[in-house]
């Protein structure tokens, strides 16, 4: 583990271990104490139904932490391109000549810009609103949203690796009841 995950743990709760606030599955040790709860009743089908739609759940989870962590991953380019562009611009507001540049209209579309020497930029901030930003602004805000969004994703592969224990901690518990009822038949069986 490297440090930024280790630090990430450390901003978690003694009493919670997952950002999202994904439940905890319980390891069961003992099944016929377990199986012997008022909740189960020694119904087998009853707790292994139960213990599917606990599976089901973290695996929804992790389907939509997955997507959360593929859109940050993309995300975090596009922003430390747009901060590198500012840099440029802040380096280009000196001098008095303009900036030939290329910009994306769409997939593998680009038109030619010049870009006269500028202390003002518009940055997209989603949900289509446009603001302007004095050069050092906007690279604040840059700055600042890399950081968010590097912050996230570590909070997400976090939550992505708690989330594979308790699905296997859950695969675990429907094994070890499956195979108490088996034992339990046999030796009905063997009487």
């Amino acid at each position: 583990m490297d440090e930024g995950s280790s630090k990430i743990t450390m901003e978690l709760n003694e009493d919670k271990k997952s950002f999202a606030g994904i439940p905890e599955a319980a390891f069961v040790e003992d099944v016929d104490a377990f199986m012997a709860l008022p909740d189960n009743d020694g119904q087998v089908d009853k707790v292994l139904k139960k213990l599917d739609e606990t599976h089901s759940k973290y695996k929804f989870m992790e389907y939509n932490l997955a997507s959360k962590r593929r859109r940050l991953k993309s995300q975090i380019p596009d922003l430390e391109r747009a901060l590198e562009m500012i840099k440029k611009l802040q380096a280009e507001k000196s001098s008095s000549q303009d900036l030939e540049t290329q910009f994306l209209l769409s997939e593998q579309v680009f038109a030619k810009a010049t870009v006269p020497p500028t202390d003002k930029v518009c940055l997209w901030l989603g949900a289509n609103v446009m603001l302007e930003y004095t050069l050092d602004d906007a690279q604040e805000l840059m700055v600042k949203n890399i950081e968010a969004a590097k912050t996230k994703l570590g909070h997400v592969e976090h939550d992505l690796d708690f989330i594979r224990d308790q699905f296997t901690t859950t695969e675990v518990n429907m094994a070890r009841v499956y195979n108490w009822d088996v034992k339990k038949r046999q030796a009905a069986k063997a009487t």
